[in-house]
């Protein structure tokens, strides 16, 4: 074993650990800071592999971005951020379709890329390059796609904490 197949093994275990704690936290807030580790840790998997722009990537649209603004609509909402009992349902059919959901796409996985063999040898190094021209060229219309679905679930938020702190201040 190398030191690279340590550290893959290492980030990947920390990946795991903080993913299983970001969905059974009871504290919206909490998941919120453990998502980060476990983007954190996917984007040191990504340094380790050497793709330094896929991990500052990783690190700069998903920890900076996505988790920030999850974690403004959770404040602005003033929606419950501990446990609530009111809320709170059984576990076990989320459980029974957690469970069916991963082995379908386990299956599916399998199946897929049953005996494909990649030679990595003819493959040639990407660059910066190729990864922005590959965005800008083939993959740009889901890459806009993504911006106005981030940029409305934005302006959702802010309608629905204005629309809640003018209701209860008796305007409207």
């Amino acid at each position: 074993m190398t030191v690279t197949d340590v550290l893959l093994c290492a980030l990947g275990a920390v990946a795991v650990g903080s993913a299983l704690l970001v969905v059974t936290t009871r504290h919206v807030v909490r998941a919120g800071l453990w998502l980060v580790v476990t983007l954190g840790s996917l984007a040191g998997c990504y340094l380790v592999l050497t793709a330094e722009l896929v991990a500052w990537v990783q690190m700069l649209i998903y920890v900076g971005a996505v988790v920030v603004l999850l974690l403004f609509a959770v404040m602005l909402t003033r929606a419950p951020i501990g446990p609530s009992d009111d809320l709170d349902r059984p576990r076990w059919p989320a459980l029974l379709v957690g469970a069916g959901a991963g082995g379908a796409l386990a299956a599916l996985l399998v199946d897929a890329f049953r005996g494909t063999y990649v030679d990595l040898d003819d493959v040639e190094p990407g660059t910066a390059e190729r990864v922005g021209a590959e965005i800008f060229r083939e993959w740009v219309l889901p890459f806009e796609v993504l911006s106005v679905l981030l940029l409305a679930a934005l302006i959702g938020t802010i309608v629905l904490s204005t629309r809640g702190s003018g209701d209860r201040a008796g305007g409207r």
